[in-house]
C-alpha cells in the first residue's frame, strides 16, 4: 500500500457505504493494484468517460474532485 494511496483508500472507507445507499442501481468497481497511479474513472450515457488521478492527494481533495466529477455527468 503506497502512501501516495491513502487519500483515496481513506476516501472509499468514508464514502463507499453513503454512495452505495444513495446510488443501489450504480456499479462501483474498486480495484487495488501495484504500481500504477491512484484514480478514479467514470463511465456515464453515451460511452463517456472521464479519469481523475488522485495520486497523493488528500481525502477533502479527492472529495472535491469527485464531486466536480459527479456533476460532469450532467454535462454532454
Amino acid at each position: 500500500q503506497s502512501p501516495s494511496s491513502q487519500g483515496l483508500r481513506d476516501f472509499i472507507i468514508k464514502s463507499y457505504p453513503g454512495l452505495k445507499k444513495a446510488n443501489p442501481g450504480v456499479p462501483i468497481l474498486i480495484r487495488e493494484a501495484n504500481n500504477v497511479e491512484s484514480r478514479i474513472i467514470a463511465r456515464f450515457d453515451q460511452g463517456r468517460e472521464r479519469k481523475i488521478v488522485v495520486d497523493g492527494l488528500s481525502t477533502g481533495d479527492i472529495e472535491q474532485k469527485f464531486g466536480s466529477l459527479v456533476s460532469s455527468s450532467d454535462t454532454k
